[in-house]
């Protein structure tokens, strides 16, 4: 058996190519939209992709279904309970797939969404499965959430019991050995407790998964609902899409360097400027309007919370990462990145540009509680839920940065506002975003909370 792990840090996102050396079959499973890696390995393990295999429709990328049938003729794969408008095989439970030697035997489980299927891979029929492939079901610290996207019928509770038997019904009854991939890891917003471990085994999470204990129905229900991330609004037009035809991914597609006066040009037409340095950098010196979403970070999913997929974007990268920056984002379905500026580490902008650059102003703890004692600033804390339940600053407006966008008119504005995370790289987001909209007098917190905590600890 061929089993390939293709992890990338930005989505958190793992997906697997499956094949048989001895007949030269495989699929790929959970896919993103560039696949040359997935076809470029097949060539090398001298295999030919027959099938592609969801095991749900993921919200938080557009997957690569359709450029894998454009490149390969492949089949698409999705469990019963889906519906789509192309053609699909349709999975259901216990049915085994043979590739020759290797067999998938699909396990229906349902629970961050009723068409969820985890695939058991056996090197041979009959034999004790070697893994499990358990998309958005069984993480490697936690469940997968059921409140995400859910394009069926019912309610997230229903999904919530429904992922109860999932868990301790059916993925609980594999043998301990069975070692556990999953879709997503550490920083995905398809589950709250996720860790930076890439595989484990069924024992391991038996033993050590706090959502996998033995618990009720109605406690396993209510740990699973409460304190889940903000889900960025792309999510449900990402699970749609993964539901329609959409048009496909130019594979080499390259965006255009610009000249100053097209920057200025999309600046005057209000083209989203989106700001791939890093917080520092930002900070010393960015154009008017642009939003800083750092590439060192989240950048894919963070994009798809400030700009609407389908909308023209223009980058402010560092040398080199222009096109891996438009590919990340293209990921998430958005496309639109009509092209780039860079900009060195020494942050020397274009001079026909110099009248448009300004810097960020940023706020110190100490600042900070001065502004507090004298009730003279809007603190907005962009964490989500379970960050703010150990620990919040007093009178802080609780906005997370997925919902910013969409909330900012709760944002007050008769105040100097100063915006915080929990270490920084979030709140330059969402300081530079409100500013975008229109909020003057907009700083971040330096350090975010934890530097505030650290401080008051030590008091």
């Amino acid at each position: 058996m061929i089993l390939e792990q293709y992890y990338i840090e930005c989505l958190s996102h793992a997906s697997y190519l499956l094949g048989d050396e001895s007949t030269g079959r495989a699929v790929v499973v959970d896919p993103r939209r560039d696949i040359t890696e997935y076809l470029d390995d097949a060539r090398k393990y001298g295999l030919t992709i027959e099938g592609v295999i969801n095991t749900h429709f993921h919200a938080d990328f557009v997957s690569g279904h359709l450029e894998l049938v454009d490149a390969t003729g492949a089949w698409i794969g999705f469990g019963e309970a889906a519906e789509t408008d192309y053609p699909i095989r349709r999975l259901s439970d216990g049915e085994k797939l043979s590739l020759g030697e290797v067999e998938l035997e699909i396990i229906a489980t349902p629970g961050h969404t009723w068409e969820s299927i985890s695939v058991l891979l056996r090197e041979r029929p009959g034999t004790t499965p070697s893994a499990v492939l358990t998309g958005d079901s069984l993480f490697i610290g936690d469940v997968g959430r059921p409140d995400l996207v859910n394009l069926g019928g019912g309610s997230s509770i229903d999904l919530a019991r429904a992922m109860y038997h999932t868990v301790h019904k059916k993925l609980l009854s594999l043998p301990d050995e069975v070692v556990v991939m999953p879709a997503h890891g550490a920083g995905s917003s398809c589950g709250k407790n996720l860790s930076t471990e890439l595989t484990s085994t069924i024992g391991e999470q038996r033993a050590s998964n706090p959502s996998v204990q033995p618990m009720s129905e109605d406690v396993f229900v209510a740990m699973i609902t409460d304190g889940q991330p903000a889900a960025p609004a792309y999510f449900s037009v990402d699970a749609a899409m993964n539901k329609r035809v959409h048009p496909l991914l130019a594979q080499n597609h390259a965006i255009p360097e610009l000249t100053p006066v097209q920057v200025m040009t999309a600046l005057i037409t209000g083209t989203r400027i989106l700001d791939a340095r890093g917080v520092d950098d930002f900070a010393a010196g960015h154009l008017r309007g642009s939003v800083n979403v750092g590439f060192d970070g989240r950048f894919a999913e963070t994009g798809g919370m400030v700009a609407e997929v389908g909308e023209k974007i223009v980058l402010i990268t560092y040398p080199g990462e222009e096109q891996d920056a438009a590919m990340r984002l293209a990921r998430i379905g958005s496309d639109g990145a009509a092209g780039y500026l860079n900009v060195d580490h020494d942050g020397i902008f274009p001079a026909e540009l110099a009248e448009l650059i300004e810097t960020a102003p940023r706020t110190s703890v100490e600042d900070l509680d001065r502004l507090l004692a004298a009730g003279s600033v809007t603190l907005v804390d962009i964490r989500n839920p379970g960050e703010r339940a150990s620990g919040s600053i007093a009178g802080s407006v609780p906005i997370p940065l997925a919902q910013l966008q969409l909330r900012l008119d709760e944002v007050p504005d008769d105040k100097p506002i100063v915006v915080h995370c929990a270490g920084g790289w979030r709140s330059s987001v969402a300081a530079s975003l409100l500013r975008a909209q229109g909020f003057t007098n907009v700083s971040d917190l330096l350090g975010g909370y934890n530097a505030w905590a650290e401080s008051h600890a030590a008091a």
